[in-house]
């Protein structure tokens, strides 16, 4: 077997595409697209996002966050969020075609146009190490997006970023039960 080495890179499968909602000190909702973040505790989620984003003043200023899953349908939208900056394009938030409702639960905005949304509240952010840590106080879902109560992932069709190629990919073709496709293998 030949394997090629790409060296120590944040090349990983696969990497959300998040992106993270917030409101400005007028209460204007801005967004950024994040790939490097995580679960990290049942109810926290980390992400890695420099301290000079507009997004990182308004987190700091109202102490919430929004992560909405980007999907198939408004890829253009959730790149461009990634590509323009928000300390410069005042307007981004509508150029990306975004409709935003207040989250009932932070003061920060639930993207209309993305199925899942996570609520956050900020614990903590390190400026050097640009880890945000955030509170999961909520996870809300389009009922578009839902078949016999239950999230359809075909409905959501999620984005997820290939740092290889620098492409994006939609998730959605289920190829096993978690917790019980590996079940034969426990009776050797």
């Amino acid at each position: 077997m030949s394997r090629k080495n790409f060296g120590a890179k944040p090349l990983s499968y696969p990497q959300p595409v998040w992106i993270i909602g917030t409101y400005d000190e007028n209460g204007k909702p801005n967004a950024m697209n994040a790939a490097w973040g995580g679960i990290s505790e049942e109810n926290e989620v980390s992400i890695c996002l420099s301290a000079g984003h507009k997004t990182c003043k308004n987190f700091a200023a109202t102490g919430a966050f929004t992560v909405s899953m980007a999907d198939a349908k408004h890829v253009a939208g959730c790149d461009y969020v990634g590509i323009a900056t928000g300390n410069k394009t005042e307007d981004k938030f509508e150029k990306a075609g975004f409709t935003a409702t207040k989250s009932e639960f932070v003061n920060a905005p639930v993207i209309n146009e993305l199925a899942v949304c996570l609520e956050c509240r900020v614990k903590n952010y390190d400026p050097e190490s640009c880890i945000l840590k955030g509170e999961i106080v909520n996870v809300s879902v389009d009922e578009a997006a839902m078949t016999d109560g239950k999230v359809d992932v075909s409905k959501v069709a999620p984005i997820c970023f290939d740092p290889f190629n620098n492409a994006y990919h939609v998730i959605g073709e289920k190829v096993g039960t978690a917790w019980g496709s590996g079940k034969e293998l426990m009776k050797k």
